[in-house]
């Protein structure tokens, strides 16, 4: 405990940097953030078909959360992301095996109660968000276990590594009561991870290896 409440003050003082490049102006072009390689171009295809035949919904940041919690030496550690961009494309009246989940996260929108975690979080032990600014998730499959539960399958990218990974998915519709949320759709999913798998793997004696990954998605359908 002497040894974690030492480095935790000491990454306190660490500053933690932002991206050096920052973009010029919004590219408001449908799946702007998956462009130019990012990933497959048949992918990005697929979206943009989807927006032509009214069955892409597009992530609406605000009220969409993706965040994780981890055991830790001083308890369970929460955290989240607020910079979350992306699309599903839903070829059927619920998806089926030709829909598509594209999810991408900022690493530098990590927000936590605590400053010295949220630091250490984003410094060179953990996500090393001024090396990898971004976290990208790309649906490989979905299974329906029945109207509304999935099995969802998919390749995330994080900390420079690209691992296979699979979610538990509840997806519902909207009756919106929120005056500041247009969604149509929402979609919760959770998966766990071992962190090591990603090339984080510091601190094993005070952080465990296995992180709860937690998505709450909201997305409205895109309308030309």
């Amino acid at each position: 405990m002497r040894a974690f409440i030492l480095l935790s003050m000491l990454l306190i003082s660490f500053p933690v940097f932002s991206h050096p490049h920052q973009q010029a102006q919004i590219d408001e072009r449908i799946c702007a953030p998956f462009r130019g390689g990012v990933v497959d171009p048949t992918i990005v295809k697929s979206m943009l078909q989807a927006s032509e035949e009214g069955r892409l919904y597009r992530i609406q940041p605000k009220n969409s959360k993706v965040g994780f919690c981890v055991n830790s030496a001083v308890g369970r550690v929460e955290a989240r992301f607020k910079g979350v961009e992306g699309g599903l494309a839903l070829r059927k009246e619920v998806w089926g095996d030709r829909s598509q989940m594209l999810v991408m996260v900022d690493t530098n929108s990590l927000a936590m109660e605590k400053d010295y975690l949220q630091n250490m979080l984003k410094s060179e032990y953990f996500l090393d968000t001024y090396t990898y600014s971004k976290i990208l998730f790309v649906s490989t499959r979905l299974w329906w276990r029945n109207p509304s539960n999935a099995f969802l399958e998919g390749d995330l990218t994080m900390h420079g590594v690209t691992k296979p990974i699979y979610f538990n998915v509840h997806i519902s519709t909207v009756a919106n009561q929120d005056p500041d949320s247009v969604a149509d759709i929402v979609v919760t999913a959770k998966s766990f991870i071992n962190r090591s798998d990603f090339d984080m793997d510091n601190l094993t004696m005070l952080v465990s290896d296995s992180v709860e990954l937690c998505m709450r998605i909201e997305a409205s359908l895109f309308k030309k």
